[in-house]
């Protein structure tokens, strides 16, 4: 049960969503551009680093509906994500691709926690600076999404399927939506 009253049934962020529309719009519109605008990193790469912040912060809800959009954007591959969730450096990503993930992980711990040889790999595995900024960024806001929906204790559906078709509906129209759409379940 939420610690605060939010509409019965209505999962993860979207309950708080529609108790503060105020703050949904811009959230949205910050998860839109750190994951779906213009950028060198594919989205299903940005979407891998919020999915790994938030299995790393435990939160069971933005893990999962990320994690689902991660897999959507790259054709089903849900064991990818799983993989990357338990070791990425074992995953099947480029190195590029771990570079930045090391540095994503560093940032969840805390901030002064990444180091300069954590980018001087990044950058020798390819890493812009922009994508540097972009991986720091993702996993900064994703550790304050993970502690907005945790913090709250907001209900998380069990059943693949609810984050699959969401993983979908985020994939193919994004994150900026009505309130409306929310309330119906199409938030993610």
């Amino acid at each position: 049960m939420a610690h605060i009253k939010l509409q019965e049934g209505v999962p993860g962020i979207m309950g708080p969503m529609l108790f503060s529309p105020a703050t949904a719009n811009p959230l949205n519109e910050l998860a839109e551009i750190l994951l779906r605008g213009a950028n060198t990193l594919t989205p299903a790469e940005r979407e891998m680093i919020a999915t790994y912040v938030s299995a790393q912060n435990d939160c069971y809800f933005c893990q999962t509906v990320h994690g689902a959009v991660a897999a959507h954007h790259l054709g089903g591959n849900e064991k990818l994500i799983e993989d990357l969730k338990r070791d990425f450096a074992t995953a099947a990503v480029s190195d590029k691709m771990k570079a930045l993930l090391a540095i994503a992980g560093q940032v969840q711990k805390g901030g002064k926690q990444v180091t300069a040889d954590d980018v001087d790999r990044a950058r020798a595995q390819g890493a812009t600076d922009q994508e540097i900024h972009d991986t720091v960024l993702i996993a900064a806001a994703f550790c304050m999404y993970n502690r907005y929906v945790d913090g709250l204790a907001t209900w998380a559906p069990k059943e693949p399927k609810v984050y699959r078709a969401t993983g979908k509906r985020l994939a193919e129209q994004g994150y900026v939506m009505s309130l409306e759409n929310v309330a119906a379940g199409a938030g993610g």
